[in-house]
């Protein structure tokens, strides 16, 4: 098992993982269907896509999004769901951290659903700190907000 940074191999499992569990809670969106047409924009604006790969397998993915001044934002994090559980969650949670730090980044923000709870109590774990509850402006499934200092 390897974790491997903005891998253009793997941006077809990237989207369609996080399509997966959006469709499992929620509904796919028009910024979902935009980011599906380039997910490379991603980097391409000096952000990160991180990919778990087991076996030449993809099963975990996220991404860190550059929003300029040093803050980044951690989005499209997924796990396919038979290696839910297992830690990888953290595993590319603790990834983004350490690539966070080691570009003197500021901050690193969320936006998640508190129905979540899971995903919320893991943010939790590392540190992120809630900052707004209520309807996000850009996702219509999003009605958290957190975030974390880096530096």
């Amino acid at each position: 098992m390897k974790i491997v940074e903005n891998k253009k191999i793997y941006l077809k499992d990237f989207i369609r993982l996080n399509e997966e569990w959006i469709q499992k809670y929620f509904e796919i969106e028009q910024i979902d269907k935009d980011l599906a047409k380039n997910p490379y924009l991603i980097v391409e604006k000096g952000g990160y896509i991180f990919s778990i790969i087991d076996n030449k397998n993809v099963i975990g993915v996220c991404a860190l999004m550059n929003n300029g001044n040093g803050i980044y934002e951690l989005v499209r994090m997924a796990v396919f769901s038979q290696y839910q559980g297992k830690g990888y969650g953290s595993l590319l949670i603790e990834t983004c951290l350490k690539k966070l730090k080691s570009i003197n980044a500021k901050k690193v923000c969320l936006v998640s659903n508190t129905k979540l709870e899971t995903a919320i109590g893991l943010y939790k774990k590392f540190g992120f700190k809630t900052v707004n509850i209520g309807q996000s402006p850009i996702y219509k499934r999003a009605n958290i907000e957190m975030e974390l200092n880096i530096s």
